[in-house]
C-alpha cells in the first residue's frame, strides 16, 4: 500500500487494486491534479474535509471515480450538483476489489453549544489503513496504518496520544494538522508517547510513500 498526504485530512490511498482519495478539503492542496481515481470518500460535512468548489472538477477529471459520502454531507454534494453513494456505520463494500468497512457515526464534540454532526471512518482492506475523520472511534479491526488527527477545535494533544495508544497501529501518519502554525511539537509528542511497536511517520505533502 502507498499513501500520499495532501495536507490536513486529505490522503490518497493506493492499494494493489484501487486509488482512493479521502477528504479533499479546503485546507488541502494538490489533489486537484490527481487522475485515475476509483473513489473519493468524504467522512463528514465540514469544509476542511470537503471542498465543494474543487470537487466537481476533480470528479469530472476522474469519470470512473465513485463519490462516497456520510449522511451529513449528502445534501452538501447534492447542492454542488453531484451524485453520491451515502454510507452508514456498519456498511461494507468494495472499490476496485479493495474492501471498505464504514465505522464510527458521530463527529467528536467541539463544544456543548455546537450540534454534533454525523461522521464516518473508513477502514480499508480489513485494517491496512484507517481514516477516522473527526472522531476518536476505535474500530474492532486491528489497524496497521492509522491516519492520526493531530490538532483541531475538538481535540487536545493528550487526547490524540490516548487515541494513538487505544488503536495501537504499526504505523501512525499524522493528519489534520493545518490549524497549527508549527505541528512539529505535536509530532514529537506522538513519537515520544506512542505505544510499543508503533512508529510515527510524518509524510511530506503530496509525496507518495510505501507503507
Amino acid at each position: 500500500m502507498h499513501i500520499a498526504h495532501y495536507g490536513h485530512a486529505c490522503v490518497l490511498i493506493e492499494t494493489e487494486r484501487a486509488r482512493i482519495l479521502i477528504d479533499p478539503g479546503a485546507f488541502s492542496a494538490g489533489f486537484e491534479s490527481l487522475r485515475d481515481l476509483d473513489a473519493v470518500f468524504i467522512t463528514h460535512q465540514h469544509f476542511d474535509h470537503i471542498d465543494t468548489e474543487k470537487l466537481p472538477a476533480l470528479l469530472a477529471a476522474n469519470p470512473g471515480a465513485q463519490l462516497v459520502t456520510d449522511p451529513g454531507s449528502r445534501e452538501t454534494v447534492e447542492k454542488a450538483g453531484l451524485d453520491s453513494r451515502t454510507v452508514q456505520p456498519g456498511d461494507a463494500f468494495e472499490v476496485g476489489g479493495s474492501a471498505v468497512h464504514v465505522v464510527g457515526g458521530q463527529h467528536a464534540t467541539i463544544h456543548t453549544d455546537i450540534p454534533v454532526v454525523p461522521n464516518v471512518g473508513f477502514v480499508i482492506d480489513h485494517g491496512a489503513f484507517y481514516h477516522p475523520g473527526d472522531s476518536f472511534f476505535v474500530p474492532d479491526q486491528e489497524i496497521d496504518v492509522l491516519g492520526l488527527p493531530t490538532a483541531a477545535p475538538w481535540l487536545k494533544a493528550g487526547e490524540a496520544v490516548d487515541y494513538l495508544r487505544a488503536v495501537a497501529p504499526r504505523l501512525a501518519v499524522p493528519i489534520h494538522e493545518a490549524v497549527l502554525a508549527n505541528p512539529a511539537m505535536h509530532y514529537g509528542l506522538f513519537t515520544n508517547l506512542a505505544p510499543d511497536g508503533t512508529e510515527v511517520r510524518v509524510l511530506p505533502r503530496g509525496e507518495q510513500a510505501k507503507l
